[in-house]
């Protein structure tokens, strides 16, 4: 009998122990997991339903008029006396005339709506979205600051501003072509409610990977500030530090996602130098062809990394270069 209270002391003892273990294992691995957040920051605004110079409108006569009337508009003062009706439409065959002009007109006027429609405004022209990433090594931390700076800076309300972002952008990419381990790019040429779907969806693709926007200017609504810089192997203080066990193969992922009027093309990347062309390409693109830009990159906060093994889990389209 004593045996019996003995094991059953014993075995409600390890059942506690057990379920200690998972309830310690369970706020461990949610610690882990909060110390993995990845940080990021973004740049960016502007709209696909803003037409802007590229816009095509109807075409001015020399008379003045745009065609809402016969003065001038469509030039039937100087058709119709051609015909010798003078400024009448007596004869069967100027009526005829007539109404042959106005079916054109009205033809022409739909098929001219349905391509805005289809385009946003932008006629033949149409709209292209890119997507240029970059995967760079930890070392090249002064980027992070650069992109701070643009970001605290820019005037992401305005075509000019968020030109100036997007140049800006790629000038500090180019700036440092040492630290470029992977790369991508990829463009599409489609009609204005597709083109405006893809920009979102690659955009959003990338902002579900950070854990907090920690510093966003986004059509001139700036969130969250840059904290300064600590150099590695240095404490708040001043204060060296051992860096030993630091871990190796840290990266810095910057992704430029622009939506532009007209053909955008950018090429498949390989190499270096195929990464060098697509952010050059990308960097021209002027404030009358940019309709939308989101310049985005992680980690944005000091002392946050991305390990090798996130590159591929997150990353997989990237190439090495």
């Amino acid at each position: 009998m004593k045996n019996e209270k003995q094991q059953s002391r014993i075995k409600s003892i390890l059942k506690s122990l057990v379920a200690f273990g998972i309830v310690f294992t369970l706020i461990f691995s949610q610690a882990d997991f909060a110390l993995a957040a990845r940080s990021g920051g973004r740049i960016g605004g502007g709209s696909f339903r803003t037409p802007r110079t590229y816009s095509p409108g109807p075409s001015r006569a020399p008379g003045g008029g745009y065609g809402r009337g016969f003065g001038g508009g469509f030039g039937f003062p100087f058709l119709i006396p051609f015909f010798g009706f003078g400024g009448g439409f007596g004869g069967l065959f100027g009526i005829f005339i007539f109404i042959a002009i106005a079916n054109f007109l009205v033809r022409s006027f739909q098929s001219a709506t349905a391509g805005d429609e289809e385009t946003g405004g932008y006629g033949r022209l149409g709209v292209s979205v890119g997507r240029v990433q970059v995967g760079l090594l930890a070392e090249g931390r002064s980027l992070q600051d650069d992109l701070d700076r643009i970001a605290e800076a820019a005037d992401t309300g305005s075509a000019e501003g968020r030109a100036q972002v997007l140049q800006e952008a790629t000038l500090a990419l180019l700036r440092h072509p040492e630290y470029w381990a992977y790369g991508a790019a990829e463009t599409t040429q489609t009609g204005m409610e597709s083109a405006e779907a893809q920009f979102n969806q690659w955009a959003i693709a990338e902002r579900s990977k950070f854990t907090e926007e920690t510093l966003s200017n986004y059509n001139n609504q700036l969130s969250g500030t840059s904290a300064p810089a600590i150099k590695s192997g240095e404490t708040g203080n001043g204060e060296i530090v051992p860096q030993e066990g630091q871990a190796p193969g840290e990266y810095i992922v910057v992704t430029l996602v622009v939506g532009t009027v007209g053909k955008l093309e950018l090429p498949k990347v390989n190499s270096a130098q195929e990464l060098r062309q697509a952010v050059s390409r990308l960097g021209s693109v002027g404030a009358e062809q940019l309709l939308a830009i989101e310049v985005l990159w992680t980690p944005q906060a000091k002392g946050d990394t991305i390990s090798t093994d996130d590159m591929l889990a997150n990353y997989p389209n990237l190439a090495l270069v």
